[in-house]
């Protein structure tokens, strides 16, 4: 199947995500996951309300990224301590509207697993082998509870 052409300056997309703790979601991220902070940005209240994002709320938005290079899918995680997010049920896919999981491709899951689990992350699922070839299938929650999705080969 060929892909049309489109215009797109980028292939890749950035993820903000709201947490309930930024700690704790960026210790997730970089401990179990495996992701890098780079730097983030400060959003001004004066913005977040001008942009429509925010109803008079600053925030400052901290950036994990998978890769050194360019095109790195971005996590951007952030928290709003005077006006909290309300949890979604997020027990299975199915369970809420809108996003219901991010799916990380790793070089190796037993090495993903493993990192996971030293970091405290609660996994849903040991690997689970996707047809008959060398991928499996691991879920982990984040702080949140949010499904994460490893996908890779066991080496």
């Amino acid at each position: 199947m060929k892909i049309p052409k489109v215009e797109f300056a980028r292939t890749t997309i950035d993820v903000g995500i709201v947490v309930s703790n930024v700690e704790k979601a960026a210790r997730f991220y970089k401990n179990a996951l495996g992701f890098i902070e780079v730097p983030g940005f400060d959003v001004s209240e004066e913005m977040g309300t001008d942009s429509g994002l925010t109803d008079h709320q600053a925030f400052n938005v901290r950036i994990l990224v998978l890769g050194e290079e360019e095109s790195a899918t971005k996590i951007k995680i952030m928290e709003f301590p005077k006006a909290p997010g309300k949890k979604v049920d997020n027990q299975f896919i199915h369970s809420s509207l809108g996003l219901s999981y991010l799916t990380v491709f790793v070089s190796d899951t037993t090495a993903a697993v493993e990192r996971a689990k030293k970091a405290g992350a609660t996994l849903v699922k040991e690997p689970y082998q996707l047809g008959e070839g060398n991928s499996y299938l691991t879920l982990v929650r984040d702080p949140d509870g949010n499904i994460i999705e490893l996908v890779g080969p066991k080496k």
